[in-house]
């Protein structure tokens, strides 16, 4: 595994020496600028990401936020940060919305509703469904090493802290159903995506609950209904109930990053009303900033609407395999886009791309084997190939496309010039797409042994073809291919074996 961890590289003795980190710039929402990100700590970065609420499959829009996550990490590890990831898991508390803008907190709680949809327990549900996340986020070669997945259900307490204080600080107040925030004792309420809630409140609808003091107010504990017992409730000093959604973001963030930490990311449907209440009761609980800089992804959207298990038009990543499509190769595919612009998704685009990811990985496969070529002469076994180094030049190039606000469609594109420049060794060429490939996690050369009994039947195609016996070399590379290899020629009579890319 090749992994070099920061900019202003400098070759000493063959070896790569770090000089220092690289400037990395982010949009961040808060500021609606473009700036160059400053952590709070040298060398280490702390981030927040929404997760998932496990109460149904995710589709291949939600996962697209995870990506962005993941290139988050891969990026800020490039540049020798040590990063503290969390990634919340939503097993309680977020409520389905009667209203279109999503202010209302009367609807039923996600993860209880599937419950009683098909009979299982709540605790049923959300294992399942958070089992069904992690084998998602894996097919996409996300990392979870060290990456923090606290639930929920596991942190009433720190959330009950959390409502107390503000409580003691005058921000909330009780309705029959539960307790509220009350955003007008937050002044900046709306700050992040500069939201009009002048606007927003005229235009709303009339609300099913006539208690509330302000449309943008919003739950923090909600009651269990009288006579109905929950398959999910807990004692509070306000009487048995649960957890709001978004408090339970509040608590966890503050409890494993601290009341201030640098990013926090999320999908753009977030911004003005999950990640603007997060921020409300954090900082009027606090004092201080939630987060320094906001990330937000675009949506992938089908039939140019937003992709959404509501609207019943979702796909998930086990469809688009039935389809014969690769995880990575959707990977690839969003990649082609930067994070914050909006993708449209058809299975065509998807099928297109996914030639361009095969053409890329065939190329560096037939690059990677190539080296075996070298020592033909010396019996080639499986994959012991030559050590290569870091090319400085075309990784510092690469590495500043990640830099610039993650820019992945620039950063694959330069692969191909790194590839076809004569002026690098196949061994080093081998070397910087590995070092590259730890950012974009494409898994672009994988190290598959070539059975010997493949390069039995390669050994002899070559000595056929030397005597001039080519139906017996065709006949030797079908077999070759119909063991799902294939075999490229290369000068001189040696060859080059890749596994064929399915």
């Amino acid at each position: 595994m090749y992994s070099y961890t920061a900019m202003a590289i400098k070759e000493t003795e063959n070896k790569i020496k770090i000089e220092a980190q690289s400037e990395i710039r982010l949009h961040n929402t808060l500021s609606g600028k473009t700036e160059v990100f400053k952590p709070m700590h040298a060398d280490k970065v702390s981030m927040y990401h929404c997760g998932p609420t496990v109460y149904n499959y995710l589709t291949i829009g939600n996962l697209r936020a995870y990506v962005m996550a993941d290139l988050l990490r891969r990026t800020f590890e490039a540049n020798g940060y040590a990063v503290k990831q969390v990634i919340n898991i939503t097993d309680v508390g977020h409520l389905t919305s009667k209203t279109d803008e999503g202010l209302d907190d009367d609807g039923e709680d996600k993860v209880e509703k599937m419950a009683h949809t098909t009979g299982k327990t709540a605790t049923e549900i959300s294992e399942f469904f958070t089992k069904v996340f992690f084998d998602d986020i894996h097919a996409l070669n996300i990392k979870t090493a060290g990456t923090l997945f606290p639930k929920a259900t596991e942190h009433i307490k720190e959330q009950l802290a959390l409502i107390q204080e503000l409580e003691k600080k005058g921000h909330t107040y009780q309705t029959s159903d539960g307790i509220y925030f009350d955003t007008s004792t937050f002044p900046e309420y709306g700050k992040l995506g500069s939201i009009d809630i002048q606007g927003l409140m005229e235009g709303a609808r009339i609300q099913a609950n006539s208690e509330k003091r302000n449309v943008t107010d919003f739950a923090l504990w909600k009651f269990s209904p009288k006579n109905e017992k929950r398959s999910q409730e807990w004692e509070s000093p306000w009487g048995v109930g649960f957890p709001g959604w978004h408090i339970e973001c509040s608590a966890m963030s503050e409890k494993y990053l601290g009341k201030t930490f640098d990013i926090h990311t999320g999908g753009i449907d977030h911004i003005p009303v999950h990640h603007n209440n997060e921020i409300a009761q954090s900082e009027s609980a606090n004092g201080v900033p939630l987060a320094h800089y906001w990330l937000h992804n675009a949506f992938v959207t089908i039939d140019g609407n937003r992709m959404g298990k509501s609207k019943g038009n979702f796909l998930r990543i086990e469809t688009l395999m039935e389809d014969g499509i690769s995880p990575l190769a959707y990977r690839y595919w969003l990649m082609n886009a930067r994070y914050s612009s909006p993708v449209q998704f058809s299975l065509e685009a998807v099928k297109a791309a996914e030639q361009g990811y095969k053409r890329l990985l065939e190329t560096l496969a037939y690059l990677n084997y190539s080296l075996h070529a070298k020592i033909n002469s010396k019996n080639i076994k499986g994959t012991e190939l030559e050590t290569g180094k870091l090319d400085a030049a075309a990784y510092e190039k690469f590495l500043s496309y990640m830099n610039d606000d993650l820019d992945t469609p620039k950063a694959i594109a330069y692969l191909p010039e790194i590839i076809s420049n004569t002026s690098i060794s196949d061994e080093d060429k081998k070397a910087t797409i590995l070092a590259c490939d730890e950012l974009l996690g494409l898994n672009l050369m994988p190290e598959a042994k070539v059975p010997d009994y493949i390069i039995a039947f390669a050994e002899q195609r070559k000595v056929a073809r030397a005597s001039g016996d080519f139906a017996r070399s065709d006949e030797l590379r079908k077999k070759i291919e119909a063991s799902g290899f294939k075999i490229k020629d290369l000068p001189k009579n040696s060859y080059a074996i890749i596994q064929s890319v399915q």
